[in-house]
């Protein structure tokens, strides 16, 4: 049985992108299968452990409960897009230098969701940092280093701000 594609629209990392997907695909598959973007990780593909999240217009969701489909005409920003011009983006420079990563299965999904925060609230509590990341699993790490790591970019983030 063959089903139908439906041809999708959207902007990806800032270029604008076509992709054909299948209805019952998710975003996470049409990412990493047909637009060859595999940063984003598929742990739980139910929502549970954020390893697939990316920001979708803004907000941080989770690539595996969201349909290709449903990318249509949105701007989408995946890990591969956060670095610029070689350089690395202060939130993952944050998470190298504290050493807030080991295997790395989780990191892209993390760093992802820590942008979002930080594109949104600047100056975030440690307990609002914890509530935001509180989707995102990591079984290789502590969290207290992801969370200096989060504490560490908005710093460096405010301080390119002012």
């Amino acid at each position: 049985m063959t089903h139908r594609k439906t041809l999708v629209r959207a902007t990806v990392n800032q270029e604008s992108v076509e992709f054909l997907c299948e209805p019952r695909q998710s975003l996470l598959e049409c990412l990493r299968d047909i637009l060859g973007l595999t940063g984003a990780k598929e742990g739980c593909n139910d929502g549970n452990c954020g390893a697939c999240t990316v920001i979708l217009d803004g907000r941080p969701v989770n690539a595996c409960l969201v349909l290709g489909v449903e990318a249509e005409g949105c701007e989408i920003e995946t890990i591969e897009g956060i670095a610029r011009a070689g350089a690395l983006h202060p939130v993952q420079r944050a998470y190298l230098e504290s050493a807030a990563l080991q295997c790395g299965f989780c990191t892209p999904g993390l760093i992802v969701a820590t942008k979002a925060l930080l594109d949104q609230e600047p100056n975030p509590s440690e307990e609002r940092i914890r509530m935001w990341l509180a989707n995102n699993l990591c079984r290789c790490t502590g969290y207290d280093k992801v969370i200096r790591a989060v504490q560490r970019a908005a710093e460096e983030m405010r301080e390119v701000r002012a």
